[in-house]
């Protein structure tokens, strides 16, 4: 297995049709070969360790991209925004590389030793420039086990670990959820999540793969992304929960005229507030949508809620049926998903625990750490969440984000799947701060969609369907909740940002 025997087959059944980029100056399959081929020679003719890329979403990606698979070498993408000492220790983690860069970056990378730099604009014009190495088509190693990707986690919580994707873990979650050549000549993806996120390196090959031109958006905003799509004739795209939010409110400012065009939209990285996703079946009436839940770990989607659950839910009287909007719907075919609790017995429908996953694509490997697949090859995703009786999965949060109240442990996203449901609570997050008596506290912070409801009103909400210890000791009014660009909620940030609720004495 490896990732350009994608590309070699979509060059041999599409070789004429625009792969990337608009209709009228994009690359085709075949040229996008060649680049490849061109790629190749470059790191070759380097002797370099890996494929480094360091900018926007751009042409020189996919390039990149596949050179290396045929270059035998990891493609590194890096968080072009990071500082610049942040950014140089990464790179260096990556060790010897041709790094391809964006004009801020190209300088200080280049000084780095074993690396040399090249700019995006001028990798994605002529590849192999300045080189004399040569590739002979077909000539890449198909060992399974060769390291493919290497992507660096957030590190939201710490210095980031390297989640390693070889090739096998890679081509099988493609083989698995992608139809070859399935995509009609007048499709269009629109790529708009980072592209050193697993979701932008899963979407150019799941493209390639279907024949589905990609349209890449350099920086994400909504009205940018709206006009693109109608410009572009987009049929197709993917967007984190704070993007589609974001969309929603750009719409509704043009007048809530519904768009028409986008034949499928996928949102995951992040908690989808279910009056956002409710409003916009509503703007996109004939779409398809998908709600993908995965990690960097296992290669991107394990889990899908499909169109017709979308529907369903949202024209469904049956309680049961509407509440599955909340959830990630069921796992992939050749993915197998347990929920296990502290001492690693199964659990049974709706018993919370942390969610367990296994299949041929769930890598669960760090350079770090190494392997951490048990000896049956199940990856713990330290998700917490539970099974219903149907089998779909409900996803409630981090492990590491549980709040421990009196020795009771509490699921932060039960308690904001209840406010987000009242009308005038537009986004909540409840987070645990210190306290002398209990351990830690509720404190809820809610971002407020019309008329805010007043803390008692949430409290006698939440007292309703939940256990009275799940009622907040306070609740916050914020203009926003911090994410990060791929849709996560930095949790630690509003920890720090109230710490000072826990030292309340009257408390």
């Amino acid at each position: 297995m490896n990732l350009m025997m994608l590309l070699e087959m979509a060059a041999e059944g599409l070789g004429d049709r625009v792969a990337v980029g608009s209709l009228d100056d994009g690359l085709t399959y075949r040229q996008l070969y060649d680049r490849a081929h061109s790629a190749a020679n470059r790191y070759r003719a380097a002797g370099v360790e890996s494929a480094v890329v360091c900018d926007e979403s751009s042409p020189a990606l996919p390039i990149a991209l596949f050179g290396s698979a045929w270059a035998g070498i990891p493609y590194v993408p890096l968080n072009y925004r990071l500082p610049a000492d942040d950014l140089l220790a990464l790179a260096e983690r990556a060790g010897s590389a041709v790094a391809i860069a964006d004009e801020p970056n190209l300088e200080r990378l280049g000084r780095l030793p074993g690396v040399s730099s090249v700019s995006a604009e001028a990798f994605r014009a002529d590849p192999a420039a300045g080189t004399d190495g040569h590739a002979s088509p077909g000539d890449w190693n198909m060992d399974p086990d060769d390291l493919a990707v290497l992507l660096f986690t957030s590190g939201t919580t710490g210095s980031p670990k390297s989640a390693v994707l070889r090739h096998k873990h890679l081509v099988s979650y493609i083989l698995g959820s992608v139809e070859f050549m399935g995509a009609g000549e007048d499709e269009a993806t629109l790529v708009s999540v980072p592209p050193y996120h697993i979701a932008g390196v899963a979407s150019m090959l799941s493209s390639i793969y279907a024949g589905r031109r990609i349209v890449q958006l350099p920086r994400f905003d909504p009205d940018v992304w709206i006009d693109t799509v109608e410009r572009e004739g987009v049929t197709h795209a993917m967007v984190v929960p704070t993007m589609l939010t974001r969309i929603v409110d750009a719409l509704d400012a043009r007048g809530g005229a519904p768009m028409l065009g986008i034949r499928a939209l996928s949102y995951g990285g992040g908690k989808m507030p279910r009056p956002v996703i409710e409003r916009a079946l509503e703007l996109f009436p004939i779409t398809n949508f998908v709600n993908a839940y995965g990690l960097t770990e296992t290669s991107s989607t394990i889990s899908l809620l499909g169109p017709d659950d979308h529907r369903v839910a949202q024209y469904s009287t049956d309680p049961i049926e509407q509440q599955r909007l909340a959830s990630v719907g069921r796992p992939l075919p050749g993915v197998e998903v347990q929920v296990r609790d502290d001492d690693g017995a199964v659990l049974g429908p709706g018993d919370v625990g942390e969610i367990f996953v296994r299949g041929e694509q769930v890598a669960g490997e760090y350079r770090e750490k190494g392997s951490l697949l048990d000896a049956d090859g199940w990856f713990p995703t330290r998700d917490g969440g539970f099974v219903d009786d149907d089998g779909y999965l409900f996803i409630q949060g981090r492990n590491d984000d549980v709040i421990i109240r009196g020795g009771e442990n509490m699921s932060p996203g039960e308690i904001e799947d209840i406010a987000i449901s009242h009308p005038g609570v537009r986004d909540a997050a409840a987070i645990g701060v210190p306290c002398r008596e209990w351990g830690e506290k509720v404190v809820l912070l809610i971002v407020a969609g019309g008329d805010a409801p007043g803390p008692d009103e949430l409290d006698d909400l939440i007292r309703e369907r939940l256990r009275s210890s799940r009622v907040p000791s306070h609740v916050e009014v914020v203009d926003e909740l911090p994410y990060n660009e791929t849709g996560k909620l930095l949790r630690r940030v509003l920890r720090e940002q109230f710490a000072h609720l826990g030292d309340d004495p009257t408390d």
